[in-house]
């Protein structure tokens, strides 16, 4: 099984010529019951709609896209098979979990509170989720990216979670992209170079650093990509 992840992982979705085919997931489907239920519950959230469309009585799709999401998810009637509510384990990614979290409360959209794993447990009566079923109260403790978590349902019961991700690991972004979903996301990550700075200029006498937009800009891209962070 390892060897035959190396060889997916390494694949990197070339053909036979060695030029990279981008395989760029665009919509997932959730099952609903009540159309215009959800609309309404997704719209709340503050997503984006981006169409609307009836076909007759019996057959209706719309789309709603997350704020900074390059994905969408679609929903209506008679768009899929799936029982309503089967939808389970649907992440979104945020940078700031408990500020996320509080956008969904002021909107009126009941989500539970921060939790963390219990160090990879699989066992435990909880809802699953990606590190395992025992959940703990509050933040991950020494607030590592991918290690906190919080979870709401749609009026179906589609089960949703925010992850918070500040720093990803290695190979997980494209080497040759460095983008930001949102201009919170950005001030957050300038934030972080900052702060990384100040421990530059420290260690250089403490003398202003005339390249430091350079020094910020590699220090950014490389925490993105996974690669060694100037020091």
């Amino acid at each position: 099984m390892a060897n035959l992840k190396n060889e997916i992982r390494s694949n990197d979705a070339s053909d036979a010529s060695g030029a990279r085919v981008d395989m760029k997931l665009e919509i997932v489907v959730i099952p609903v019951s009540d159309a215009d239920r959800a609309k309404e519950f997704y719209g709340r959230l503050g997503w984006r709609l981006d169409a609307d469309f009836a076909s007759g009585d019996d057959f209706r799709v719309m789309q709603f896209t997350p704020p900074g999401s390059g994905c969408s998810v679609i929903f209506g009637k008679n768009v899929t098979a799936a029982a309503p509510g089967s939808a389970q384990g649907l992440y979104l990614i945020v940078s700031d979990i408990e500020a996320a979290r509080d956008v969904l409360l002021g909107r009126g959209v009941e989500i539970g509170e921060v939790f963390h794993d219990a160090a990879g447990v699989y066992a435990g009566t909880d809802e699953p989720y990606l590190f395992g079923r025992l959940r703990i109260s509050a933040p991950d403790p020494e607030h590592r990216s991918y290690r906190s978590f919080a979870s709401f349902s749609d009026p179906d019961g589609n089960g949703w979670l925010f992850q918070e991700v500040t720093t990803r690991l290695p190979g997980r972004i494209d080497a040759t992209t460095t983008t930001f979903a949102s201009a919170n996301d950005l001030a957050s990550a300038l934030r972080r170079a900052e702060a990384a700075h100040g421990e530059h200029e420290k260690r250089t006498g403490g003398q202003r650093d005339e390249n430091w937009p350079d020094w910020y800009a590699t220090y950014m891209a490389s925490e993105q990509t996974g690669e060694e962070p100037p020091q």
